[in-house]
């Protein structure tokens, strides 16, 4: 199965970004599943399911959240009623809506997606990431029922994502970084076949600071005082990501590559089939 992630998009540059590339993407890479982080989509804070309606139409099959899951009201209700859209399994303990894991059935093949809150550096003491990955893996082997498993792993802690694709090692197909919004270099397939890359980046534009226009973030660090909302930079953006190639019959990932494409960095992914 060939399939493509990208990191959290941010605001209007990040689904213009996702509109002008995606579509050429998933023909020349002859993609068979894409996945997308949307939780800053809408501003830079959470997902409107307007702006849902966008990451689907440009290409995507399923969009995964993260702690700004619910930062736009209307995806209370709406996260209910599409079930393409994941939120984190840990995000709280009680009743939470719409859900954390689903598979998705790809012209008869089976892929299951799941995301998990870090708890190192969170504003928030989140549930406990592992244990809630262990219990929908040990339900759904790699291999088995499922011919491919992707994990998004969204927190601070870059030794927390590893940790997470080491515990997951021989389990999952990939797991991948998200929330940080600078992608790491250490793209790699771990021992049991499990592809890893601790941080996928952002969907946005990168002459910025994380996908905020420059001026209010750099007037915190310099005076330690807010003066405005921080707000989504409108340059030209990178769609940032991984693209894995798994075994249908075991799971195991044969092929990791990172993605950049348009925008100001360096341009990376493999080569047009």
């Amino acid at each position: 199965m060939k399939i493509l992630f990208l990191g959290d998009v941010v605001g209007r540059a990040g689904r213009a970004a996702l509109t002008e590339h995606l579509p050429r993407l998933r023909k020349d890479w002859r993609l068979d599943f894409v996945i997308v982080n949307g939780e800053n989509a809408s501003n830079g804070m959470g997902l409107s399911a307007q702006h849902a309606k966008v990451i689907f139409d440009a290409g995507a099959d399923c969009v995964t959240l993260g702690d700004h899951a619910f930062d736009q009201k209307d995806m209370m209700q709406h996260i209910q009623e599409d079930s393409r859209i994941i939120r984190p399994l840990n995000y709280a303990s009680g009743d939470v809506p719409g859900r954390g894991h689903r598979i998705f059935d790809v012209r008869g093949k089976k892929i299951l997606v799941l995301q998990a809150l870090g708890q190192v550096f969170m504003k928030r003491p989140y549930a406990d990431p592992f244990s809630a990955v262990d219990r929908v893996l040990k339900a759904h082997p790699r291999g088995g029922l499922v011919q491919a498993i992707v994990v998004d792993m969204h927190c601070e802690a870059t030794s927390e994502k590893m940790g997470m694709a080491h515990y997951c090692d021989g389990r999952a197909s990939l797991v991948v970084g998200t929330h940080t919004h600078v992608p790491t270099a250490d793209a790699q397939i771990l021992d049991k076949g499990t592809a890893m890359l601790s941080d996928a980046g952002m969907c946005g534009d990168y002459n910025s600071v994380i996908g905020m226009e420059k001026a209010e973030p750099m007037r915190r660090f310099v005076t330690g005082m807010p003066k405005a909302r921080f707000t989504p930079a409108l340059g030209e953006a990178t769609l940032s990501g991984v693209y894995v190639e798994t075994d249908d019959k075991s799971g195991a990932a044969t092929r990791i590559e990172m993605v950049r494409q348009g925008g100001r960095l360096q341009q990376a992914g493999p080569a047009p089939v």
